[in-house]
């Protein structure tokens, strides 16, 4: 039996489908949890300390009583995205879908902090457009490749250089670093805690938080 809720031609979502408007509002959420809700895209090459970093930023959110989430690479890719390879419409996919999922966390008032490499920029402006003004702020974690292959916490630069792993980003697949991001941290000559601070900086300046 066919889904009552997908075109014929599963190219769109049918018109049977109509948009319910909830009763709460995304401003009763802001309100109520006395924050302005954000998505803070953390990009950057693997092993460029994207995840430490953003766990560090969200243990700082938690203390000063604000309401986050992380969305990790490797966790979202054991669940939601586990039917997803590496090749790059597989990158495209997982980052597209990532984008909504972030956009459902902004509308119930949360700041969300996402750590993927997603490294093609125009995946990264597409999910800035799901998402109102100022309510994406790209973080571009800056770490050179040789440090990130010095560090390899995984051993996946390893077998990436002997061929073990296709498609990794930095060796065989490209990575496009961000033009002008809208947080630049550069882990190589600051700590991790210096760089959630900056990052945490900078959401009081631009009045977030």
């Amino acid at each position: 039996m066919n889904s009552p809720y997908v075109s014929k031609d599963n190219d769109s979502v049918s018109n049977d489908v109509v948009w319910h408007n909830a009763t709460v509002t995304h401003n009763d959420r802001i309100k109520q949890n006395n924050q302005q809700p954000v998505v803070l895209w953390f990009t950057g090459l693997s092993g460029s300390g994207k995840s430490t970093v953003a766990n560090a930023v969200e243990s700082k959110l938690l203390s000063l009583g604000k309401h986050s989430y992380l969305l990790d690479g490797d966790n979202v890719r054991h669940g939601l995205n586990k039917d997803l390879g590496f090749t790059d419409t597989d990158r495209v996919e997982n980052i597209r879908r990532i984008g909504e999922v972030a956009k459902l966390f902004v509308d119930a008032g949360s700041i969300v902090l996402t750590a993927f490499i997603s490294p093609f920029i125009a995946d990264r402006t597409q999910v800035r457009e799901l998402l109102a003004d100022g309510q994406f702020l790209e973080v571009f974690i800056d770490t050179p490749l040789a440090i990130c292959e010095q560090r390899d916490p995984k051993g996946l630069y390893k077998k990436a250089r002997a061929g073990e792993i296709k498609h990794f980003t930095g060796i065989d697949s490209e990575y496009q670093a961000p033009i002008a991001a809208d947080i630049h941290v550069t882990t190589a000559n600051q700590s991790i805690e210096e760089c959630a601070e900056q990052i945490v900086s900078a959401l009081i300046k631009k009045e977030y938080i």
